[in-house]
């Protein structure tokens, strides 16, 4: 069923997933925003504002030479008017129209922020899209470009885009008004801007000395202090409202509330940091790029406390720290994290050109900050993003107990990494079903397994592609069936109440981690619980088919190279069954009967697998299916390209098992 965002409906369902204290809140924010429509009220004017956020002397010079490189390619780029965005390509870049959408032609209305209907791909055109350019990103890379490099062709095409969203964007007018996370990210963005053109002539005219934009920066902060994200929506946008906040008051103090809006922030990024995360230092929304976009943002933001002598609590640094051992712990050896849960290509502070890798860039950072733990993998790339923020965060680190090996089982996220030779990783997923009553960016994904070798996917996590405007692709990617797992009666495990509310949750919970890290069972650096070191084990079960229940079993033994998934059904009636298994776009597939051969190319060498599927299922290839849609994995947020997906269906009655092996040749 597709459940359309904004409809009566939803709006109820939406409503049941609210406590007291949130539907209290929103209905004040409601009342706040017709308040609001009367009249926007002028910005304080500062006297003697001065910007001494500047980067340390001799910052620049510690960039690599290679880093800087490739940022200036990005930049030029973009100033010849170039830039993609969620597998789009626009070429309007030199005078753009920041309420134009290239992927549908449609631009956004104008009028009262709030009652714009973003939601709306018909009246508003795909607003990701729209919002994207609007949060600066590409002006964050020519000032660093005109850093590094000192040409102000860099510098005066910032100051032509920034007066011009100014004079296009006045406050609480259209739709950059009508979201936090983009203001947030949007203040973050000015900040570093301000702090790359501190050398050109023009940087204090173009801020602190022009009312328009004084006047933009006080609404901005103005606008988040009254909305903040709250309740069942206090994810990742309660993060970027708070870091950009912070990010601002810090850089900008100017105004008789900066200290105030100072304070708030920063107990906000506090609490919402802690809540966001698990002790182990995973994401709760266990949506892998969501870790890097927190990650991002936290370490930002205290990096502007720092360089304003803002004292930042203890425990920021800490949820920090532990995210960042976190995302080395789970990566695989080419630092590719899970492809688990929503991914939409949000970054928090874009300072980096083309080809930089962003998850190496975030443990570079991390080591120079927290220092590298040795289990850590190595990080051979380099960007331009990490000595900026090394300079500005203080040096102190917090006290802590960090993993002395590499963990493989998270027990809170319920994720656990299967380690093998040759770099075979395998993640398994029997944690929480989301974060918070919605669970707005998970998949319905319970008991799913990833598996790589050497990096190249091969069963795959298919990915996200979308999120509003194509309700039948929204909903085949974050199915059941859109996964490597198994689907009772062509149902979810889940219950969806619109594209990004769930209504009812499936409860995992993990019975065997015995997660060796098998790929060296020498190494004392790896970590083994199990008591054979050649074989690393893992089972779960949930109950999201109500009285049926689901186990998984998988074991990977690395004398045999061989991944061993059991699938046991208990209880309930007699049910329609599939097992899915999507191979990555690099694999080819000969299905012959119950098995088949896998073959695929790495860094020119040729590799080769073998499936064993269950016998008891009859087994399909489906690749590039519309309807309904089947066999599609997405690399990036609005894109997607054919592959294959292996799909068995049967019938399961009271007790069953199914059993796949997946053996990886020589």
């Amino acid at each position: 069923m597709t459940v359309r965002s904004g409809s009566a409906g939803w709006y109820l369902r939406r409503l049941s997933r609210m406590g007291p204290q949130e539907v209290g809140g929103r209905v004040g924010d409601a009342v706040r925003r017709r308040r609001w429509r009367s009249g926007v009220p002028a910005a304080p004017t500062p006297t003697g504002a001065r910007f001494t956020a500047a980067l340390p002397a001799g910052t620049l010079a510690s960039v690599p030479p290679d880093a800087a490189k490739r940022l200036v390619v990005e930049a030029d780029r973009l100033m010849a008017g170039h830039v993609t965005y969620f597998g789009v390509d626009r070429a309007d870049l030199v005078d753009p129209d920041w309420w134009y959408d290239p992927k549908t032609g449609r631009r956004a209305p104008g009028g009262y922020a709030f009652d714009v209907p973003y939601r709306d791909e018909e009246a508003v055109g795909d607003v990701k899209q729209i919002w994207e350019l609007s949060r600066h990103h590409h002006l964050t890379v020519l000032a660093a470009a005109y850093a590094v490099t000192g040409n102000e062709a860099y510098a005066e095409r910032v100051a032509a885009h920034l007066r011009s969203w100014w004079a296009t964007n006045e406050p609480l007018r259209g739709v950059h008004w009508t979201s936090g996370i983009e203001l947030g990210i949007r203040l973050l963005a000015w900040v570093w801007i301000r702090r790359l053109l501190d050398g050109w002539p023009g940087a204090a005219g173009l801020f602190e000395d022009d009312p328009v934009a004084v006047q933009q920066i006080w609404h901005h902060q103005r606008w988040l202090a009254a909305f903040p994200s709250r309740g069942s929506s206090a994810n990742n946008h309660v993060i970027a409202e708070a870091a950009g906040q912070l990010a601002a008051a810090c850089a900008f103090d100017w105004f008789p509330t900066s200290a105030q809006w100072r304070a708030d922030a920063l107990r906000s990024l506090e609490r919402h940091l802690r809540g966001n995360t698990f002790a182990s230092g995973l994401n709760r929304e266990l949506a892998s790029e969501y870790h890097g976009l927190v990650l991002e943002l936290g370490l930002a933001a205290v990096a502007e406390a720092d360089a304003a002598g803002v004292p930042v609590p203890d425990p920021v640094r800490l949820v920090l720290l532990r995210m960042t051992d976190a995302l080395a712990a789970v990566v695989d050896g080419r630092l590719r994290p899970p492809r688990q849960g929503d991914a939409d290509d949000g970054h928090g502070l874009v300072v980096d050109g083309a080809g930089t890798d962003r998850w190496g860039s975030l443990l570079a950072t991390g080591d120079a900050v927290f220092g590298r733990l040795s289990w850590w993998p190595a990080v051979t790339g380099t960007d331009v993003r990490t000595p900026l923020l090394a300079a500005l965060i203080r040096p102190a680190r917090p006290t802590a107990i960090r993993p002395a090996r590499r963990p493989a089982h998270f027990a809170d996220a319920g994720l656990t990494i299967l380690r093998g030779p040759e770099e075979i990783w395998c993640r398994c997923d029997g944690g929480p079903h989301g974060f918070l009553s919605i669970a707005a960016h998970a998949h319905a994904d319970a008991l799913s397994v990833e598996v790589r070798h050497d990096g190249v996917d091969v069963l795959a996590d298919p990915g996200t592609y979308c999120y509003h405007g194509e309700p039948r692709w929204r909903q085949y990617f974050r199915s059941t069936l859109g996964h490597n797992t198994l689907q009772l009666d062509d149902a979810d495990q889940s219950g969806s109440g619109g594209p990004f509310l769930w209504t009812r949750h499936a409860r995992s919970r993990v019975l065997v981690a015995d997660a060796c890290d098998t790929s060296d069972a020498s190494d004392a650096s790896g970590t083994c619980d199990a008591p054979d070191a050649e074989t690393a084990r893992w089972s779960a079960e949930h109950d999201g088919y109500g009285s049926t229940v689901h186990r998984r079993s998988v074991e990977l033994t690395a004398a045999r190279r061989e991944l061993r998934i059991v699938d046991a059904v208990r209880g309930g009636p007699r049910r329609a069954a599939r097992l899915a298994f999507h191979l990555g776009p690099a694999v080819t597939a000969e299905l012959t009967g119950d098995r088949a051969v896998l073959t695929w190319s790495c860094d020119g060498d040729e590799r080769s697998a073998v499936l064993e599927l269950p016998a008891e299922l009859h087994w399909r290839a489906h690749r590039g299916e519309t309807e309904p849609p089947l066999g599609w994995y997405s690399a990036g947020f609005g894109r997607k390209e054919p592959t294959t997906t292996l799909v068995g269906s049967g019938f399961v009655d009271g007790a069953q098992e199914f059993t796949t092996v997946l053996r990886f040749r020589d």
